[in-house]
């Protein structure tokens, strides 16, 4: 590295400070990522740099321990180290060091090398607009020989006083349930090994201060953009190691570089907030609305006929449910599964993504056509990724499978995997959909995945790696030849939920489950890591087919407004009554959808664990929506007051009641005042501490509340 490279680098954006320290005899560190530091001159850098020199222990190594952007073993690292791998047993604790760097504006590409064991590093940092750190590395075999990586980890320091840890867990219908624990010596590891982001993926793995709230205390926290296999962790030893740390899993020999070949690995979105979780969501949700490929038009509100007519493709049914639906102020109608092959049910012809001539004698024109003329966009479901082992498809390729021939892993729902990263099986799956795409002007795919991956194997070695970059490289491929289509990431309901997926999808679906109870919580966690547009949040039928409960309109309403609304329901066989709802829901869901898809999402930290709160504030705080949910039944006689963070200080706010699709039932003989007023007016002030008392609700119930500036 040039010796007139200062000794420090500090990167700033919006309240964040990422230091850097770069030594001339060895990798390159992380010092400090975190709240902004100021700025810092060079005699303020270069007493830093003296100053953040740690002593040298008894028992220990004979000079400071430095870290590194990939911890050596080394150098006497005791953790997870940052590089794991080795050729044909050698090779395995490399010791790197910076030999170039390059900084433009918030970016850092830093040069690692190891002659004697013929390996380089590239490694890129960028802090952006948003306060969020970019990490990513790629590692090339400088060697003579091949070089079998096992691990390349994203890490980042953490300080002594992140004391707890937060992430979530789940499984379907249940996914991204928030847990917590302390962080105490040791490793906290979670590991996933199912081919597929997963439903009990930890999603957003935080640590931070003691009892750290969604309004309060200050977090860490990170995300690997990564759809297939992972590990992430956090440390804290006695030698003062305190990290975060992600990397993609990789099985033994699946990533395998010949001389001059290259690995790297998926991007690590790294988060720092001051005020809670709430502050990381902030950061992550303004870094995905200004990517380029951002939605722009108004999330358009959806009906899918899934659980409105599962496998019965009829015409004449959905062309009237296609009716009710435009009457009722629907803009996208999604075509869900049925419509190709042999498939009247779940047992076979996955790969044939030809259209059914048994249940589409003249193809998907007329239903397409008919939603088109009525003013919907037009959608359709597939699963591309997986076969029925009872398909055209495996009679004619069961080599096509993502298995080993001579020993397939079980099914599971009754399916195995294509190997999509075999050229052939990619060429066919763009094929057969751009050729549906561009036929039937179809707007919007519903894009399934209903398996895990088990015993993955492409081209005698483990496939996963390989089967999520050509999954992103087909998906890739159908919307540069397809500009304006969007794609919907749904895996088992939300089992496919990260940032890999969705650098090239346009919404995510949350869960399969439309419980209102459920759904609330679900979305919750979702929208920890993602903005509500991208989250698909359907009104089911009145009794939800995954949980059998039973709810009123009004609640259903509630929890679907906090998302991409849609409906998922046969709402041609509906009461006059929930249609008129309905098409209230609808109306108020295209006049809220500006804030709710531009505004600051506001967890409130309820006292009550039997209620919810959830809420958002217009980037100006002139406006703003929240719902309290009544989940359960609560101990109080009278419920705790909802309060209403995230409003200026300086401001009165009007508060109005949404009574959409009905009115939530309370309890008691007499609500507080302001309820029945004709207006209530009060300041920011007091909605944020004292709040409004609130009557006493049946349990299950939503109340719907607009709040807006004078």
């Amino acid at each position: 590295m040039p010796t007139d490279q200062p000794e420090l680098l500090h990167l700033r954006a919006d309240g964040v400070s990422v230091l850097l320290r770069l030594p001339t005899d060895r990798q390159a560190e992380i010092l400090w990522w975190g709240t902004d530091l100021g700025p810092l001159g060079d005699a303020e850098l270069s007493s830093v740099a003296t100053a953040s020199v740690g002593s040298v222990p008894n028992n220990s190594l004979d000079r400071p321990y430095r870290r590194g952007l990939l911890p050596e073993r080394s150098q006497g690292y005791r953790g997870r180290p940052g590089l794991v791998g080795h050729r044909s047993g050698d090779a395995f604790a490399p010791l790197l060091r910076t030999a170039q760097l390059t900084a433009d504006a918030n970016t850092v590409v830093l040069t690692a090398v190891d002659e004697r064991s013929g390996l380089q590093v590239v490694s890129t940092l960028q802090l952006d607009a948003n306060g969020v750190l970019h990490l990513h590395h790629t590692l090339t075999n400088t060697g003579d020989t091949a070089f079998e990586v096992g691990e390349l980890a994203l890490i980042v320091p953490i300080p002594a006083d992140a004391t707890e840890i937060a992430d979530f867990t789940g499984r379907w219908t249940a996914e991204r349930m928030p847990q917590r624990l302390p962080l105490r010596e040791g490793a906290w590891l979670r590991q996933n090994r199912r081919g597929r982001t997963g439903a009990d993926a930890a999603t957003l793995t935080m640590v931070g201060t003691e009892s750290f709230r969604f309004r309060s205390g200050e977090v860490w926290a990170v995300h690997l953009g990564w759809s297939g296999d992972q590990s992430v962790w956090a440390e804290s030893h006695p030698d003062g190691t305190r990290v975060l740390g992600a990397a993609e899993l990789l099985e033994a020999g699946e990533i395998v570089l010949a001389p001059g070949e290259e690995y790297t690995t998926p991007e690590l979105f790294a988060v720092h907030s001051a005020a809670g979780s709430d502050g990381i969501a902030d950061r992550l949700h303004a870094m995905l609305r200004a990517r380029a490929h951002h939605p722009t038009t108004p999330r358009p509100v959806v009906l899918n006929t899934w659980e409105a007519v599962y496998f019965d493709h009829d015409l004449a049914r959905l062309q009237h449910l296609a009716e009710v639906a435009a009457d009722l102020g629907v803009e996208r109608f999604v075509l869900d599964d049925g419509w190709f092959g042999g498939r009247r049910n779940d047992l076979s012809s996955l790969g044939d993504w030809q259209v059914s001539t048994e249940a589409w004698p003249d193809g998907l024109g007329p239903i397409a056509r008919h939603v088109q003329d009525l003013g919907m966009q037009f959608g359709l479901w597939f699963e591309p990724e997986m076969i029925n082992e009872d398909s055209e498809l495996y009679r004619a390729h069961p080599d096509w499978v993502l298995a080993d021939p001579d020993r397939l892993p079980d099914t599971s729902r009754h399916q195995q995997v294509l190997d999509v990263a075999r050229p052939e099986v990619s060429a066919y799956l763009f094929s057969c959909i751009d050729s549906l795409v561009k036929e039937y002007r179809i707007a919007f795919l519903k894009w399934d995945h209903n398996r895990d991956l088990v015993a993955a194997r492409h081209h005698g070695r483990a496939g996963v790696h390989a089967q999520t970059t050509a999954v992103y490289g087909l998906i890739d491929h159908l919307k540069d030849a397809n500009p304006g289509l969007e794609i919907e990431s749904c895996s088992s309901g939300g089992s496919r939920v990260d940032l890999g997926i969705l650098q090239r999808t346009d919404r995510v679906w949350a869960s399969d489950c439309n419980d209102a109870v459920q759904r609330m919580q679900i979305q919750r966690g979702t929208a920890q890591l993602i903005p509500l547009e991208l989250i698909g949040a359907h009104v089911g039928p009145p009794t939800a087919h995954t949980s059998h409960r039973t709810h009123d309109l009004s609640m259903r309403v509630a929890a679907a407004l906090f998302g991409h609304f849609g409906i998922e329901w046969d709402i041609a066989s509906a009461t006059d009554a929930d249609r008129a709802g309905l098409r209230e829901a609808i109306t108020l869901y295209r006049r809220l959808r500006p804030l709710l898809h531009s505004g600051s999402l506001v967890n409130v930290d309820h006292p009550d664990p039997a209620a919810m709160a959830v809420g958002v504030v217009s980037k100006d705080r002139r406006s703003a929506v929240f719902t309290y949910h009544q989940i359960a039944m609560g101990i109080r006689e009278a419920p705790a007051p909802l309060v209403f963070p995230g409003l200026d200080p300086g401001l009165h706010y009007r508060i109005s009641r949404l009574e959409v699709a009905g009115a939530a039932a309370t309890v008691g003989r007499q609500p507080p005042p302001w309820w029945t007023a004709d207006e209530t007016v009060l300041p920011a002030t007091v909605l944020g501490t004292l709040g409004l008392p609130l009557p006493v609700l049946h349990p299950e119930q939503a109340v719907l509340l607009e709040l807006t500036a004078l």
